[in-house]
């Protein structure tokens, strides 16, 4: 562990705080996300090419997972967003499964009601769909064929 009195501390990023409890609870977290279906994405950046895991709340859909491109109702989409766009393939972790995986995004009716169902369990995402003009992106993760 690094001492928070070095002049060469950086305290962790929420985001790694989240990563680090997730692998260490099985992908079970507390705080804010207490009970909530977490996953975490490995994407390739797409102007980077560094690979950039980020932790999200998901929608369970059958043999996919389901994730919601709010950034908190941001005007602007997540970058995890655009490194999907950019190259869909991508390490999904689930509680301690790790898997290859392909992104799709939804669109149309489709789009509506698996955003709908996700609003059901997280009343939060009406309010980020609310606080943006743009439409929040939605994508369907596949496992990819071993």
């Amino acid at each position: 562990m690094s001492d928070p009195h070095s002049p060469d501390f950086e305290p962790k990023s929420f985001n790694q705080q989240v990563i680090d409890e997730f692998r260490a609870n099985a992908g079970k977290v507390g705080g804010m996300f207490e009970g909530a279906a977490m996953v975490l994405i490995t994407t390739t950046g797409a102007k980077s090419g560094r690979r950039i895991t980020n932790p999200l709340v998901y929608l369970p859909d059958g043999d996919r997972v389901v994730l919601i491109a709010s950034n908190g109702g941001n005007d602007k989409h997540p970058a995890w967003y655009h490194n999907l766009r950019a190259n869909p393939d991508l390490t999904v972790e689930i509680g301690t499964e790790q898997y290859a995986a392909k992104a799709e995004v939804v669109s149309g009716a489709e789009r509506d009601e698996l955003y709908a169902r996700m609003v059901e369990i997280m009343p939060g995402f009406a309010e980020y769909q609310a606080k943006t003009s743009r439409v929040i992106p939605v994508f369907a993760v596949y496992r990819s064929a071993a």
